[in-house]
């Protein structure tokens, strides 16, 4: 099955998820998946290398935090525009141990008015990233080849997929969340034991189920804050 052919399938997806992109952005999407694919019989970036699995573990895995994400930063619903395109409105994204740029290369291209930082500390997978942002023109998205513990700029949204516990994701994250930040953790299903694990100055505001299209495993995000952050 080619990535090509896979257009429909992601259409579908995104329809079902509420998404609507422009036409660029689909190609986007598809292009870097492939490239995804391509890198990763050199530098194993993945697993997962079945292109309709990719799709939905990977892709719309990715995308189903997206609609989520612009309701809580209190962003209007993604428009039909070139993914290149930015707005007035810029969020600092931070995508810890991004790996292949999941979700951190994703969100970029759906969400044009983010400004995407996708770190991690294996060399090949950061230079994935800043290879991705200058073959598909994502001027607002960056590979660090870093620890997360050494970055310093503020990021008001530093997020993670399977990168670690909650515990370690804050304590190692903590330094580089802006004033009235958030953590937002992708999870399978919700981690209690890990909740609870948290440090007493960190709370969680939010735990949201997701659903992904075409995938039955569970979903959640789960959004923490320092307890002295104000509401949203």
């Amino acid at each position: 099955m080619s990535l090509d052919s896979l257009e429909p399938a992601l259409r579908e997806g995104l329809e079902a998820l509420g998404l609507v992109l422009s036409d660029p952005a689909v190609r986007q999407l598809l292009d870097y998946m492939a490239a995804l694919a391509r890198w990763s019989r050199v530098y194993n970036l993945t697993a997962v290398r079945d292109p309709a699995e990719m799709l939905t573990h990977h892709l719309l895995d990715s995308l189903a935090v997206v609609a989520p994400l612009r309701r809580h930063l209190g962003l209007p619903t993604v428009s039909v525009r070139n993914s290149g395109e930015r707005s007035a409105t810029s969020v600092r994204l931070l995508d810890v141990g991004s790996g292949g740029g999941l979700p951190g290369a994703v969100l970029a291209i759906a969400c044009p008015d983010l400004q995407v930082t996708c770190v991690d500390s294996v060399a090949k997978k950061a230079a994935f990233i800043s290879q991705v942002a200058v073959s598909l023109r994502l001027p607002h998205l960056r590979g660090v080849h870093a620890r997360v513990e050494s970055l310093a700029e503020p990021f008001d949204v530093i997020c993670s997929r399977a990168y670690a516990s909650l515990a370690d994701f804050v304590a190692s994250s903590r330094s580089a969340l802006a004033p009235n930040g958030v953590w937002m953790a992708m999870k399978g299903r919700v981690p209690f034991e890990e909740i609870s694990a948290l440090p007493a100055d960190v709370e969680v505001f939010h735990v949201e189920p997701l659903s992904v299209p075409k995938l039955s495993a569970e979903r959640c995000l789960i959004w923490m804050r320092p307890t002295h952050a104000e509401s949203p």
